[in-house]
């Protein structure tokens, strides 16, 4: 499977049809629970001595298979799928600083990552340092002390797009033993691959363009399979014995697999974000046109892009697709598949004007989802980031006339004379 390329492996990955009644589409694994064949069955399945399922929460084939393709698409090593985004983000920081310490992560960042950065880690004894320095991974390095976990970036930030060097980003971390964790949601796989860039973990929300229909709620974790990061001294969690385990730690049992492991058995298995079968079938089926979703994304969002610089009712526009874009460099080495179907925008007016702007909108729906087959506006500020308060709002580069597009696959000409419209309605134009 290895050797197959990108668009084989969204169809093929995964799945072998072999083991399922010969069905060419995935089953749905509608169930709670699996029949043990005997005690000593159940005693090895409770022991990891042997492969199985249990109970849904922690484990079903079609969650399996799902996790499984998009493992093949990233070019990881494991992968559990969770029940959101936020929970694949959550369940990944806990797992690494379990035992406190410090997050180094990026302001250009989702709303609610930011929030949960804010309000829940704290509480849970971990700390998270929101810095700008990953835009200089030489100052970035200058930040990660002893204390330091991770280091926490988006491949391409929402809501403004940013591109950081994960290249460069990966090697300071790695000098220091600090493994790091990118939210690609907004690039998925097909646009960029993290762990080709040297990270560590990658997570997703997989309710966004990765699946691309706005009709699941999931999540990802993926990493490169290399554990060596996680030394006993800085990560003793993954080193600690666990009754279940009969006294053996997640290191003994999978020395290859224990940060999933580990991910799975305390956070999934306790917390519970368990991604239904049906989602996961759903998901399934979105990564089979992948591809094709993304590029036309893309290329729908650089035409609106370039429609919006040259308006007069725009201050500014950002996108990976123009030749004014802050990171065009390292958009033009490593987004060669496209820029992605996310662009924001300042509207050039009051914010009355701004309202009357979207309230006139006809093509796009008005709500805060991302990566959808359909178009998709938002007010940021006022929506998806009105938790950062003013002093994140400046550190993120989030102006308050700040208007987020989430290109779909309509016409290109029709989204355009859409916003046309409605900067008319506004009195922009």
């Amino acid at each position: 499977m290895a050797e197959l390329k990108f668009d084989t492996k969204k169809i093929k990955a995964g799945y072998d049809s072999k083991d399922n009644n010969l069905a060419i589409s995935p089953p749905i694994y509608q169930t709670t629970s699996y029949d043990f064949k005997n005690t000593q069955h159940a005693q090895n399945l409770f022991t990891y001595k042997e492969a199985g399922y249990l109970y849904t929460r922690v484990g079903n084939p079609t969650v399996t298979y799902f996790a499984e393709r998009v493992k093949a698409l990233d070019g990881a090593k494991n992968a559990v799928a969770v029940g959101s985004g936020m929970a694949a983000i959550s369940y990944t920081l806990l797992n690494l600083a379990s035992k406190g310490g410090t997050i180094l992560a990026s302001p250009y960042l989702y709303g609610g990552t930011i929030d949960a950065f804010d309000r829940l880690f704290p509480e849970l004894g971990i700390k998270i340092k929101l810095t700008d320095a990953v835009l200089d991974p030489q100052k970035l390095e200058e930040q990660i002390t002893d204390d330091v976990k991770a280091i926490y970036v988006e491949s391409i930030s929402n809501p403004n797009a940013y591109l950081l060097d994960i290249d460069e980003i990966s090697k300071v971390a790695h000098k220091h033993g600090v493994p790091v964790v990118v939210d690609n949601t907004l690039a998925t796989p097909y646009l960029y691959r993290p762990l080709e860039h040297g990270a560590d973990i990658v997570v997703y929300s997989a309710t966004k363009a990765l699946t691309g229909h706005g009709n699941i709620i999931a999540g990802l974790i993926l990493d490169s399979g290399d554990m060596s990061l996680y030394t006993k001294e800085k990560y003793p969690q993954f080193y600690e014995p666990i009754v279940m385990l009969g006294g053996k730690s997640t290191a003994d049992i999978f020395p290859d697999n224990f940060f999933i492991f580990r991910a799975t058995l305390v956070y999934l298995n306790l917390l519970g974000a368990a991604l239904s079968p049906q989602d996961a079938y759903l998901g399934i089926i979105g990564l089979e046109t992948l591809s094709e979703r993304v590029a036309k994304q893309s290329s729908n969002a650089a035409k609106i892009a370039a429609y919006l610089e040259s308006s007069p009712a725009v201050e500014w526009v950002r996108h990976p697709s123009l030749a004014s874009y802050k990171f065009k460099e390292l958009a033009d080495k490593y987004l060669t598949n496209g820029g992605g179907g996310v662009l924001s925008f300042g509207v050039k007016g009051t914010p009355e004007q701004e309202a009357k702007f979207i309230n006139s909108i006809k093509l796009f729906h008005y709500h805060v989802n991302l990566g959808d087959a359909r178009s998709l506006i938002v007010d940021s500020p006022n929506t998806t980031h009105s938790e950062l308060n003013e002093d994140e709002l400046k550190l993120a580069d989030i102006p308050h006339n700040l208007v987020r597009i989430s290109a779909g696959l309509e016409d290109a000409d029709d989204l355009i004379a859409d916003l046309e419209q409605a900067f008319t309605a506004a009195g922009l134009l």
